[in-house]
């Protein structure tokens, strides 16, 4: 793939969260943490409604896009079976009118409900359109469909706020709503040729069956995987309140940052290794990207737990616990990430199976962590039962991918990873109280990672050396 495809498919993860960062503060100074809770478990909601109506169908069409000549009848197969059943849930909710606000918010508003049930169907088909984008490597177009909801929402809060809109979960709600139909609209529009295709061919189903066989294992895998990421959020509301899940989403919403290098890697990542594999090309440079990665990511998260004390200038006071929240919330996206590396020999062997056993384990592994550790240290303690939980999932999946493809060197992954959760866990527990001596411990950290990364600091040194010696000339 060329410098500039990458660069490009990194436009869009990186100007999102640099909107992010850009809308947080302005959301959290003009709205209540009770009112940026609920827009959280929209999100969550969301989330799950796409993982489960996608029936997996949308990765399958991923490890299948390179073997199918028809692209047009090979999308028809993987999104008609969720968007025709999501219509029909969807048709049922719309006749109980105030049942999901009140389910969701614990508001009962027929408007609302409306709402979140668009908000789901919009959600479910930017989803599966954007594929078409990323597996024909449209590497700006992809990046348009992700910033441009982000653009929308900041106009239109400051556009609320200039015009003196109320600031209530109203105006919030049609915002990301809005925000949410822009970037749906827009890939739409962009993918219209395939899309038409896609409607005028005739349903394969022997090719159906191929990929339902391919994707099952990974809706219950998804499903888990879900419950890992939204669980902590379930536990928060249930033991506390919105106001509280409020804070600890604008942490989460911080540790993004982690979550930009995850999104542009896995946009790479997968459709690049599948198209080696496919071509029967060499794949010795897997190991290279791994440990590069590696060295890149425990970077980050040093350094986030070094300077994270700079976000409580841009916050009110009532997020005064977030910088130290920041390190476990940025550990989560950080090991998801190192996995979707060492993971790829599941998906190569179409192992699906095993994808799916590892997030119920770290599922279950999170279930338990939160109920012992959310009623004792609340926020904080489903911060750190959800780095536990994503450190295990990450080590499963790693043996497993070993156990059926190929065998890679673990001790550094490991030993690293593991540093840099249990120093998460005791700057969360203990950091505010002790947070000069946490320095010495993120710069002794660093110490250790350029010594057990040499080789990636060597490489680095050598290509910083080679541009400083061609631009003398």
């Amino acid at each position: 793939m060329k410098i500039k495809t990458i660069f490009l498919f990194a436009l869009g993860p990186i100007s999102s969260v640099f909107l992010g960062f850009l809308t947080l503060p302005i959301i959290t100074w003009l709205y209540s943490a009770e009112d940026i809770g609920r827009i959280s478990i929209l999100i969550v909601a969301s989330n799950f409604v796409v993982l489960i109506f996608s029936f997996g169908l949308d990765q399958a069409y991923v490890r299948e896009y390179n073997e199918h000549k028809d692209k047009g009848k090979l999308f028809k197969m993987v999104i008609w079976p969720g968007m025709l059943l999501l219509l029909l849930v969807a048709f049922i909710f719309y006749l109980y009118e105030e049942a999901l606000s009140s389910l969701l918010f614990s508001i009962a508003n027929s408007t609302y409900s409306n709402i979140i049930l668009l908000f789901f169907i919009s959600s479910l088909l930017y989803r599966f359109v954007s594929l078409i984008q990323r597996m024909q490597f449209h590497a700006f177009a992809y990046s348009i469909g992700q910033i441009l909801p982000k653009i929308t929402l900041i106009i239109l809060i400051v556009t609320f706020f200039i015009f003196k809109i109320e600031k209530e979960f109203d105006s919030l709600l049609l915002a990301y709503f809005i925000a949410n139909l822009a970037g749906t609209f827009f890939v739409l529009f962009k993918t219209q040729s395939i899309l038409l295709l896609s409607l005028k061919s005739s349903i394969d189903w022997g090719l159906e069956l191929k990929l339902l066989k391919y994707s099952t294992p990974l809706i219950l895998g998804g499903m888990a995987y879900w419950g890992l990421t939204a669980i902590d959020k379930a536990f928060i509301l249930h033991y506390s309140s919105f106001d509280e899940l409020g804070v600890y989403s604008v942490a989460i919403s911080f540790a993004s940052a982690a979550a930009v290098i995850e999104r542009i890697f896995s946009i790479i990542w997968a459709p690049v290794v599948f198209k080696k594999v496919s071509n029967d090309e060499s794949l010795g440079a897997l190991d290279k990207v791994r440990d590069y990665l590696l060295f890149a990511v425990i970077v980050l998260f040093i350094f986030t737990g070094l300077f994270s004390w700079l976000i409580t200038f841009l916050l009110p006071e009532k997020y005064s616990s977030i910088p130290y929240l920041l390190a476990p919330c940025l550990a989560a996206p950080i090991f998801y990430l190192i996995s979707e590396v060492t993971v790829i020999g599941l998906s190569v062997q179409r192992r699906t199976n095993l994808i799916m056993l590892a997030s119920l384990l770290a599922f279950v592994c999170n279930l338990i962590g939160n109920y012992i550790l959310v009623p004792r240290y609340g926020g904080s303690g489903a911060a750190i039962s959800t780095a536990i939980s994503f450190w295990f999932f990450f080590f499963l999946r790693t043996e497993f991918s070993n156990w059926v493809w190929r065998p890679i060197k673990r001790l550094k992954l490991y030993s690293l990873t593991s540093l840099a959760l249990v120093t998460s866990i005791m700057f969360t527990l203990y950091g505010e109280e002790y947070f000069r001596l946490f320095i010495g411990w993120w710069c002794l950290m660093l110490v250790v990672l350029l010594i057990t990364c040499k080789e990636v600091v060597y490489d680095l040194y050598l290509w910083l050396n080679k541009k400083l010696i061609t631009s003398d000339y």
